[in-house]
């Protein structure tokens, strides 16, 4: 599979270049998309760093399913995306670089921002997508502009911002499982010319659609409800100064990660012969709550040939989440269990009760044409957040069987300067530089310890991690013809200590110390045939020193966080763009990756369960040396592929027809390597048939992803028994979509949506 998909995309790109005519006439052309990946609105095509967009019909084609964020996975070059959390705690990794710690506190080296303000925390990182104006993924260090813990990179998303001119949408979708979406905007002036408003929303529903056969129930897990929205104010009361206020509010009630107990085959991986998505057999509760909040201001002033802009953020959140971790039901000492062996039982929850976190940045910019542009800023943050977590015995009832406590104060400060200079016409140097001081105030304590440990309450225990560190950039960008431009960029950037303290099981508190990663890569974007093609093409090579690493389960079920002492990274990224005539339009991305951790002296306990690890054993018992693996979810291979063609019909109407395809290569789910903790492949692919009316103002769709149904192991709990967790299912369903004006197909859409749900 792997080699179909990397043979279709080098036969489509080889004609696209033999048949490149920069002095083409023809009208149609791609626009490039303005970004702003450096802090400032540019063409993307002048940007000297490795930045994909998603944006527009690709990603509400991309989540018709109702997917959460993990709807980004594989689709640009090195990006990839999992959870064992289920809808919340996302975890991204760009160029092999991410973390799978699942503790509440857990810090990650890819950033995620949403309207310029950071989402440090991960269940904060799981916020929905809905009315964007566009996704922003940044491939590389990102420590000048971004700050802290952007060693891999950075994704933004921006909203779309409110406007003058009255607007809007409505867009329904219904499917499978009694799916249920329904995305609308509206926008427009409230004082002509001086304040705007956009009121956004999003709602998402699922029912319950597997069975569990311990209890002989049918549909009682796997559903979810999820809403969300976004209140905007844009007050411009003279041409110099706009103000723009952002309120945003998620609720999300559902199931939370189904596991599953031994659906992995021992000593060779993958799932078993007799896998079915809809039935599971638990006898543990489940249950996922999430509550979320966010206030973010936004100031610029111009003032002469300079802009001042303040950016405030403040969010709260509280969430919950229990599930069955062992996967199945009973116990081998209890003589019942299943499915397979279930060594002992395993039910847990964490929650947040309480989470504040607060940020404020200030910068002054040049704007306009300069030969010299830069920018200078200060940045604030801190966040204040109480953990818990819980274990229950499940064979007495589900009755608590112990609490652990933690509270975690962090605190950051930073100046940082960026600019570029235009040495020749053709020439350009960016550099930057930011100086971080980072530090932790962290407490711990185990009220009451499970039954099986023989333990009893510990703490409080305290750590107080603190550094400064410097990052930085530097980068040339060269045009070589207005439609080619290449670059060189070198990065250094940091990821701030982190702590992990899950004493439920265990008696210790790990620090890590702070990552540093050192990266050189060159590209070069093209816009060729009229700009009907665009193609970027990078190489890079990254040199990670004390990367923090996270050591999951295990014997003891207990994480621990530990420092490899060098992790180099290397690889290529391709993405192009091809609208051959006005109704085809081809995009397709491809990377390759080849990561190493780089240290003899580590090794990592290998898994609680009865698997088969791969790696050479190291000096203590039950553990192995890991030096030369390849990082964890970390695929060699990426590669999407999406064609969307449109075919003029009779009296205006319109027909268009959607495919996408993604694909990655085998990951292992841990540090060390094994047969059965891992999956070969997944390639995901979707459809979409959509039936437009005149004017586009109205579109009804048939919907499909996962259409293969592709059914992978996406990761594991290796503790207790081959404890797995799969993609989402396939999907159909329908969907239309209605511009504000358009009341009357609105509301027939609407009650279509109604009676499906009850005759559901």
């Amino acid at each position: 599979m792997k080699v179909i998909i990397i043979v279709f995309l080098v036969v489509l790109t080889i004609p696209l270049l033999v048949f490149a005519d920069e002095d083409t006439d023809d009208v149609i052309q791609l626009e490039d998309v303005v970004v702003t990946a450096r802090k400032r609105e540019q063409l993307s095509f002048e940007v000297p760093l490795s930045v994909s967009t998603v944006r527009g019909g690709k990603s509400d084609t991309l989540r018709a399913s109702g997917m959460d964020l993990r709807f980004l996975s594989n689709r640009t070059p090195s990006f990839q995306m999992e959870s064992s959390f289920g809808r919340v705690f996302p975890r991204f990794y760009i160029r092999g670089l991410g973390d799978t710690d699942f503790d509440l506190n857990a810090s990650q080296p890819v950033s995620v921002l949403y309207d310029g303000v950071v989402l440090e925390n991960t269940m904060l990182k799981g916020f929905p997508v809905f009315d964007l104006d566009r996704i922003e993924v940044l491939r590389g260090p990102q420590g000048t502009l971004f700050g802290r813990n952007t060693p891999a990179g950075a994704v933004k998303f921006e909203s779309a911002r409110p406007t003058q001119v009255l607007e809007g949408y409505g867009r329904l979708s219904y499917g499978r499982f009694n799916s249920s979406n329904f995305e609308g905007a509206v926008s427009g002036p409230l004082v002509s010319n001086v304040l705007s408003a956009r009121l956004s929303i999003l709602n998402q529903w699922r029912g319950d659609w597997i069975d569990n056969a311990f209890t002989d129930e049918e549909d009682v897990l796997g559903g979810y409800r999820d809403s969300a929205g976004r209140l905007q104010l844009l007050w411009t009361p003279i041409p110099e100064f706009e103000a723009w206020l952002k309120f945003h509010g998620r609720d999300l009630d559902g199931t939370s990660r189904l596991f599953r107990a031994n659906v992995l085959v021992p000593d060779e991986g993958g799932l078993v012969d007799d896998f079915a998505r809809d039935t599971i057999a638990h006898d543990a509760e489940n249950e996922q709550t999430l509550r979320s909040g966010r206030l973010t201001l936004e100031l610029r002033y111009d003032i002469g040939n300079f802009q001042l802009v303040s950016l405030t953020g403040l969010e709260r959140l509280t969430t919950f989440s229990r599930g069955d971790i062992d996967g199945g039901y009973g116990a081998v000492f209890t003589g019942t269990g299943g499915p397979g062996e279930i060594p002992f039982p395993s039910e847990t929850a964490s929650g947040i009760p309480l989470l504040r976190q607060f940020s404020q940045e200030v910068r002054l910019m040049t704007i306009g044409e300069n030969r010299l542009a830069y920018q200078i800023g200060l940045y604030y943050f801190h966040e204040f957040v109480e953990m818990e977590d819980f274990n229950y015995d499940t064979l007495a009832g589900g009755i608590q069987d112990g609490m652990a406590r933690q509270e975690q104060t962090a605190t950051a400060g930073a100046a940082f300067a960026s600019m570029t200079y235009q040495l020749l016409d053709e020439l350009e140097l960016g550099v930057g530089v930011r100086l971080s001081n980072d530090a932790k105030d962290y407490t711990a304590w185990r009220d009451e310890a499970p039954a099986v440990t023989e333990a009893g309450p510990l703490g409080p225990i305290h750590q107080n991690p603190e550094d400064r560190v410097w990052s930085g950039d530097l980068s040339l960008r060269y045009e070589v013809s207005p439609n080619v431009q290449t670059y060189f960029r070198v990065a250094r950037g940091f990821r701030a200590p982190s702590i992990q303290g899950r004493l439920l099981f265990g008696d210790e508190v790990t620090v890590a110390g702070t990552e540093t990663v050192l990266s050189v890569e060159g590209g070069t974007k093209l816009r060729l045939l009229g700009q009907r093609l665009h193609m970027n093409l990078t190489a890079f090579n990254y040199f990670m020193q004390d990367q923090q690493l996270t050591a999951v389960g295990g014997g003891a079920n207990f994480n621990r966080l530990v420092n490899a002492d060098s992790t180099i990274g290397r690889g290529v990224e391709a993405e192009l763009i091809f609208l051959s005539v006005p109704s085809l339009e081809v995009s397709a991305g491809l990377s390759y990756n080849q990561t190493r951790i780089d240290d003899p002296n580590l090794a990592v306990q290998g898994c609680g369960a009865p698997c088969k690890v791969l790696d050479p054993s190291a000096s203590a018992e039950g553990t192995f040396s890991i030096n030369g693996n390849s990082l964890p979810q970390a695929p060699a291979w990426i590669a999407d592929v999406t064609f969307r063609y449109i075919l003029e019909l009779p009296a205006g109407f319109r027909l268009v027809a959607a495919t996408d395809w993604a694909y990655r290569s085998r990951v292992h789910f841990f540090l060390y390597d094994s047969a059965e903790f891992s999956d070969d492949w997944l390639l995901d692919g979707g459809v979409r048939l959509a039936c437009q009316i005149p004017n586009a103002d109205t579109e009804i769709a048939l919907i499909g992803r996962n259409v293969l149904n592709d059914t992978s192991p996406t990761g594991g709990i290796d503790f207790n028994n081959l404890t797995g967790y799969v993609n989402e299912p396939r999907f159909w369903g329908w969907s239309s979509l209605d511009v504000f004006d358009n009341m009357v197909n609105y509301t027939i859409s609407i009650n279509y949506c109604l009676i499906g749900r009850l005759l559901s």
